[in-house]
């Protein structure tokens, strides 16, 4: 009976340490990979909005789920209480970016690769994805439109505006629509706002300096539809 129970300890202990090692290689490649997702999210970002904070969340997400499904294994179980467990955890931060979406999915397929003990899988998945990215990033990929901007022109009281930008808009702009028309500096002044789609290799500077030629250098604004963009 003795001789029975320390087979049994040692066997406990060799699971033990069975365990330990696998979560120990499991929380060292998904870190090491998650830094290169993470890399590769800083070399491709392109939006106004760019948070470390974000940076670090792919890191500690990735980590957390490599670990979670380490735990979990084949125990049904335990998957459905951790399942029960998350379902109360809310996202209070909305992505302005769909793209940051994707490399949180990414960061935790990497994880979710490496805590089942798929290493070579989530090594090789990795390197593929970055590749793909970056090389989507490399040709602009669906980037071939031009984008829709706000300007705001302030032109004096007495000014008629009605064509006299027409030139400027047909040399520098796609299309353009006027907005809005309102007083401003107490009523001596009008602001006019247009939605503007400038031409390729058209720069706000050359917009802005056309146009303060023929409003008397007074104030003139650019800048993005969505302020989310």
């Amino acid at each position: 009976m003795d001789s029975f129970l320390q087979e049994l300890r040692n066997l406990t202990d060799m699971t033990t340490q069975s365990s330990i090692i696998d979560g120990f290689m499991a929380i060292s490649l998904t870190f090491v990979l998650s830094m290169i997702i993470t890399f590769l999210y800083q070399k491709t970002h392109k939006g106004a909005r760019y948070a470390q904070s974000f940076i670090h969340t792919i890191v500690i997400m990735s980590i957390v789920v490599s670990i979670i499904m380490i735990v979990i294994g084949n125990n049904i179980a335990v998957a459905f209480g951790l399942v029960g467990a998350f379902s109360i955890i809310r996202f209070r931060s909305a992505m302005s970016d769909p793209k940051d979406i994707a490399f949180i999915f990414f960061g935790m397929a990497t994880g979710i690769a490496s805590g089942l003990g798929f290493y070579l899988l989530a090594v090789l998945f990795t390197i593929t994805l970055s590749i793909i990215i970056y090389f989507l990033y490399m040709i602009d990929y669906g980037g071939g439109q031009s984008v829709q901007k706000r300007m705001r022109i302030t032109i004096p009281e007495n000014m008629h505006y009605e064509n006299v930008f027409d030139e400027t808009f047909d040399t520098y702009l796609h299309e353009h629509k006027l907005m809005t028309v309102e007083t401003t500096n107490l009523g001596t002044m009008y602001q006019l706002t247009y939605m503007i789609t400038p031409k390729d290799n058209t720069s706000d500077k050359d917009i802005i300096d056309s146009i303060r030629q023929l409003n008397a250098n007074l104030k003139v604004s650019i800048g993005m539809a969505n302020p989310d963009y």
